[in-house]
């Protein structure tokens, strides 16, 4: 079995539709869900499905091993992020090398970075009159949205769209291949020894 955490800071609606995806699966389950929000909806999300949830300050995040503990402690294989917002710590990054995957609204290099995520990075392509938007799935590593590129899928931006719209196009992009290519990599990644 992979056991996969899912990270998130908010609502969690992505984390809740990757929990759907995989809860008949044989070979991948969410096992934990982790947030650095101790309000957030996505921990009252795993209370509802039953999943194992906790949250963590910046200093436990950053300045121990709090968090490698508990993901060791459930035999974690890999870490999705899902709407997650600080950037990942060394500790972790180089535990999970290649493991710890992410999202991110827009289609990257472009876009990417400290700051842009969620209605600012929609805004910004609103602004800047772009022809397209879409989704970067990549790999995780210490600096934000520079990890390898998995995938990537595009959706048109018409003239008349507010970031509102664009944000609607994206999270249909998102729930239709986000769980999808996690479980590609899991499936191919786990065919590997752990390192």
């Amino acid at each position: 079995m992979n056991n996969i955490a899912i990270f998130a800071s908010g609502s969690g609606t992505n984390a809740e539709n990757i929990i759907r995806f995989f809860r008949p699966s044989d070979n991948i389950a969410i096992k934990i869900i982790a947030s650095n929000n101790p309000l957030a909806k996505v921990l009252e999300r795993a209370a509802n499905h039953d999943i194992q949830h906790f949250s963590f300050t910046r200093e436990q995040f950053y300045k121990t091993d709090f968090v490698l503990q508990e993901l060791e402690k459930s035999e974690i294989d890999f870490i999705v992020l899902a709407g997650f917002l600080w950037l990942v710590p060394e500790n972790l990054t180089k535990k999970f090398a290649n493991r710890i995957i992410n999202i991110h609204p827009a289609l990257l290099p472009e876009y990417g970075g400290k700051g842009m995520y969620g209605a600012k990075v929609h805004e910004a392509i609103i602004k800047n009159r772009e022809k397209k938007s879409g989704i970067s799935i990549h790999y995780v590593n210490e600096r934000y949205d520079e990890g390898n590129l998995i995938f990537q899928t595009t959706c048109p931006v018409n003239e008349n769209d507010t970031p509102e719209m664009l944000a609607s196009k994206i999270h249909e992009l998102e729930y239709e291949h986000y769980p999808r290519v996690i479980e590609e990599v899991i499936t191919h990644t786990s065919q590997k020894p752990l390192s």
